[in-house]
């Protein structure tokens, strides 16, 4: 049984690959966004029906990690430095950009100019066109409060957020959500995934990616097996599976953003020479801390 933080067109490009690996095991995949997984291990521990977690945020696995079977025997050199997990509780499987994401039919259809900065979102103009991820469940809409706090300071950044909710037509349970919007004609201008927005480029969507001078904010996720679940052969052999071949067709496919010191990947429409903001003391601890004081 995993439970899976990914995209709904990921989860089904694994469970594909996994039937086609073992044909003989059962395996299911339960989408459920990052912050909830988190939860859900939280209150469950070791006594838990997920035999392996996927697309689970950094800062939310620091959360849980004690309820996490150890994964020293997996080589971490592999990757870049800032994903070697020091704990080895969890693996590196993706760096999830984020970017202003634009419909420029709607914006164009209602006589607005494309924002091209932060201050220009909180315009009155733009009033329920914007789509935005809840920081408190959403990996992706935490990345872009903690941005902010870095650059402007913890009260400036939440003073915007504050006026921005103003202007936000729904704050998504998950980071899909305003990609979603955008491509359903919901809303104008969303903070939301890179990657997932390049996918609705290439399926047709017109879509405008642009980001802004304080660059792209992102987050590391990973992956995990629950305390006891390590010693069932099926689950070893599926995370064997995600380790040594589906992490890396998720990024030849879905999200090139780099992890391994060797492999480079590219997608068609993919932005290159990204520029990545600044996500400092992104801890576990500072995560808990700045969520408190979130409202919405």
């Amino acid at each position: 049984m995993i439970y899976s933080g990914a995209e709904e067109y990921r989860n089904e490009y694994f469970m594909k690959r996994l039937k086609e690996q073992f044909p003989d095991y059962d395996i299911s995949i339960e989408y459920m966004p990052t912050g909830n997984l988190a939860a859900k291990l939280a209150a469950e521990g070791t006594d838990t029906d997920i035999d392996i977690v996927y697309d689970l945020d950094f800062s939310y696995a620091g959360l849980v990690e004690k309820y996490l079977a150890d994964l020293s025997t997996y080589d971490q050199s592999v990757f870049v430095d800032d994903c070697q997990v020091q704990s080895a509780k969890y693996l590196a499987e993706i760096r999830n950009g984020g970017a202003i994401i634009i419909n420029p039919a709607i914006l164009e259809a209602k006589g607005l100019k494309e924002p091209t900065s932060y201050q220009d979102l909180i315009k009155p103009e733009y009033k329920g066109l914007i789509s935005m991820p809840n920081p408190k469940s959403s990996g992706t809409g935490y990345m872009f409060v903690k941005n902010l706090v870095n650059v402007w300071g913890e009260d400036k950044a939440f003073e915007y957020f504050d006026t921005l909710a103003e202007n936000v037509l729904q704050f998504t349970s998950s980071g899909s959500g305003p990609v979603n919007a955008l491509v359903q004609g919901e809303a104008a201008i969303g903070l939301g995934m890179t990657a997932q927005a390049v996918t609705a480029i290439n399926d047709g969507a017109e879509l405008k990616i642009i980001f802004f001078e304080e660059g792209s904010p992102y987050s590391l996720y990973g992956y995990a097996i629950p305390e006891g679940k390590q010693h069932r052969k099926a689950v070893k052999d599926v995370f064997d599976f995600f380790y040594t071949t589906l992490v890396l067709e998720d990024k030849e496919r879905f999200y090139p953003e780099k992890i391994y010191k060797d492999f480079d990947f590219e997608i068609a429409n993919y932005p290159t020479g990204i520029k990545y903001a600044d996500m400092s003391n992104n801890t576990t601890e500072e995560k808990t801390r700045l969520l408190e004081n979130w409202e919405y």
